[in-house]
């Protein structure tokens, strides 16, 4: 096998990884009861860090939320608008790669709009206010993807950790 062909398998291999991690850890979440609640806490959204280490993260990340929405949602909104938002989150994210501080940014950005909309229009909740739900959506965002995720950035950086 050439090169080219080499880089391939191992781009989609660790997508692949990535993909399964994610939905082995939105699983967890929801047999512990994270991901339900006032503030869902999806711990998986922490693994949206590894764009920082690898552009496999992209398509990983978003296939990992698909397959993790598909098992636990039976609305085709939250399926098609929540896996976009980790899409968005992530595509923005790896523009960001280089600083730290601000990779977890857009996944924050893009799933408090984004899933607050398909939460109250979606699930028909609508006796919730927006803002309020846009509120605990971004709170559950910035403690998994934020706090658990920038901590498992600094783990990872200071072991210097590669995708090989």
């Amino acid at each position: 096998m050439n090169r080219k062909n080499q880089a391939r398998v191992r781009f989609i291999t660790l997508s692949a990884t990535i993909a399964a991690l994610y939905v082995v850890l939105t699983l967890i979440s929801a047999a512990f009861g994270l991901s339900s609640g006032a503030i869902q806490l999806r711990i998986s959204e922490a693994l949206c860090v590894l764009v920082a280490f690898t552009p496999a993260a992209i398509p990983g990340l978003t296939i990992g939320c698909l397959i993790s929405n598909l098992i636990a949602s039976a609305n085709i909104l939250d399926i098609v608008f929540g896996t976009l938002a980790t899409f968005l989150g992530v595509l923005g994210g790896y523009y960001l790669r280089n600083h730290k501080w601000l990779v977890t940014l857009p996944t924050v950005l893009a799933n408090t709009i984004i899933v607050p909309l398909v939460i109250v229009y979606g699930f028909g909740v609508k006796d919730m206010a927006l803002p309020l739900v846009a509120l605990t959506v971004g709170i559950g965002e910035f403690l998994s993807a934020t706090v658990l995720g920038t901590s498992l950035l600094i783990i990872l950086k200071k072991y210097n950790f590669k995708f090989k």
